[in-house]
């Protein structure tokens, strides 16, 4: 097997990867996914923002890291479970690793660390309409 066979078959599967996760993307947009930026371990210095796609799945968003092989959501979160602690614009460099014109929720879940989600405008509306509904037939707790 000589170089040049070498060279491209290796650009062949590169261009097939890319191709899966392009396909990935676009299916994910057209079956009603937004583009979500999420930081795990926030208060650690070194931890960056990650891209990926967010669902809405009943009473779960499911996210899905755009650069992974992974077939099934990153990260699964549980309306039930997830309460936004505080709200902040992008600073400094932030606002080139998250969506245009993005807000970031600092969220905590019963069962996780603490973790911030970016997401423009539009799918903040959305992301905030579903975390304060409930299904139907589903009571809220009342304050007393």
């Amino acid at each position: 097997m000589d170089i040049v066979t070498l060279v491209l078959a290796l650009l062949l599967v590169l261009l097939v990867v890319a191709l899966c996760y392009t396909l990935r993307w676009v299916f994910m947009r057209r079956h009603g996914g937004v583009s979500v930026a999420l930081r795990w371990n926030p208060d650690h210095e070194r931890s960056g923002w990650h891209l990926g796609v967010g669902r809405y799945r009943g009473e779960e968003f499911v996210w899905y890291r755009v650069w992974s092989l992974r077939i099934g959501p990153s990260r699964i979160f549980r309306r039930d479970t997830l309460q936004i602690v505080a709200r902040r614009d992008p600073v400094g460099t932030e606002s080139y690793a998250v969506p245009a014109g993005s807000r970031v929720l600092r969220c905590r879940s019963d069962d996780d660390e603490p973790i911030e989600i970016a997401m423009g405008p539009g799918a903040l509306t959305g992301f905030l309409s579903w975390l304060e509904s409930a299904p139907p037939g589903r009571r809220l707790p009342r304050a007393s």
